[in-house]
């Protein structure tokens, strides 16, 4: 049985205490195991706090010193790694795919653009009968992607590419400056800010990672009712677009796979960004203006980047349900509320969460270790998220 611990601790500036208390009662609830939270408002961090426990033993604390698997929660950090080439002028959201990368012409892709890769429009959700070892490999997984046909015809709709997002990004930076997506993102946002955030973990600091409580899916309990249930089968079932998007047609799908030392060690760009809550905030802070003396995006570059190119309202061809897509983030609409429009950001599965919102001049970021069964919407994020917004909007 769990031990539980309530305790949060860490930076609260004054008249912030109601989201440090809402973490609080989330974790005092049960509803989380382990935690953490922040904001940064005006360019300064008002809250970074984190509490409850390590792992479900209970015995360590879930604190400063804990990261955290954050899901596609990655695919944020990967957008503003995309976006800070196009802003040096390596990349332009309007030229093909194939300008920077020939190999993705084949089968008929030869006009896709980066704005549709970006978009999830490519149509390249999955790769079929690839291996769990193949999985790690960026070379092969990347390979693949170049030589597959689409599943539809590019333009024609959007879907959410859940894992192959991040390679199909992360080849187009390697393919205009020379690194790899993580090694792009140590060199030139992490250590920049002097923040702790990695694809692609040293083993030094694989002994900090807390792991993932539970799983997403369709849980086998009674914790949904049967309709519900059905419903979710009927959209992430493994047969489906949306299931076979998630597990890469089942070669991530084993017990435990993100868990594990060799997935924490691979670029997996869409999905196994790990980080604290603190980093994810500060990082989007730094999107919107400078932070220690670090902006990574000017205003016209943001402004490209978060726009939303998908139809409003349109299904998401692999989810069902619409869904709202810029340049590589999840912008704000039913899928994605965040804090309201304007926002910009990327949620993951389970929980986690970090966007900003440059009207309220305001970076949000929370990451979990208990998982929940929900790809966006999280209901412990969105009571953090209310409990700020109410805050800025009394006059913070």
């Amino acid at each position: 049985m769990t031990e539980r611990r309530n305790d949060v601790a860490g930076h609260v500036a004054d008249g912030w205490q109601p989201v440090a208390d809402a973490l609080g009662a989330s974790i005092a609830a049960g509803d989380d195991v382990g935690a953490s939270v922040a904001v940064y408002h005006r360019g300064r961090c008002v809250v970074d706090v984190a509490g409850g426990a390590f792992d479900e033993g209970g015995e360590r604390p879930y604190d400063a010193d804990t990261l955290q698997l954050v899901f596609s929660t990655t695919k944020g950090i990967t957008a503003i790694a995309v976006a800070m080439c196009v802003q040096r002028g390596l990349l332009d959201y309007d030229a093909p795919v194939a300008t920077y990368w020939p190999e993705f012409a084949a089968e008929g892709k030869g006009d896709a653009t980066v704005a549709q890769l970006l978009s999830h429009q490519c149509g390249l959700i999955s790769i079929d009968g690839l291996t769990f070892e193949e999985a790690l490999d960026l070379g092969v997984v990347t390979a693949r992607l170049a030589a597959a046909a689409p599943e539809w015809p590019i333009g024609s709709g959007h879907g959410y590419h859940a894992v192959t997002f991040g390679w199909l990004a992360g080849e187009l930076v390697r393919r205009v400056d020379g690194r790899t997506l993580g090694r792009f993102v140590a060199d030139e946002i992490a250590d920049p800010l002097g923040v702790e955030l990695w694809i692609g973990l040293p083993e030094s600091e694989e002994h900090r990672v807390s792991p993932i409580i539970g799983g997403f899916g369709v849980p086998d309990d009674d914790s949904l009712d049967e309709e519900t249930k059905a419903l979710m089968q009927q959209v992430l079932g493994p047969d489906t677009r949306g299931g076979r998007a998630l597990t890469l047609s089942g070669a991530l799908s084993i017990e435990g796979a993100f868990n594990r030392r060799d997935v924490h060690a691979a670029e997996i760009p869409a999905a196994n960004a790990i980080t604290t809550a603190g980093a994810l905030a500060k990082v989007y802070a730094a999107t919107l203006a400078p932070v220690d003396d670090v902006q990574l995006l000017d205003d016209a570059t943001r402004e490209l980047a978060r726009t939303r190119v998908t139809p409003d309202g349109e299904p998401d061809l692999c989810l069902v349900m619409p869904t709202t897509f810029s340049m590589g983030f999840m912008t704000h609409g039913l899928f994605t509320t965040y804090a309201g429009p304007g926002s910009y950001g990327h949620p993951g599965a389970g929980g986690s969460v970090a966007f900003a919102q440059p009207e309220r001049e305001l970076t949000f970021a929370y990451a979990m270790n208990k998982m929940a069964p929900n790809l966006a919407g999280d209901v412990r994020a969105q009571r953090l998220i209310d409990a700020v917004v109410s805050v800025v909007d009394a006059g913070a």
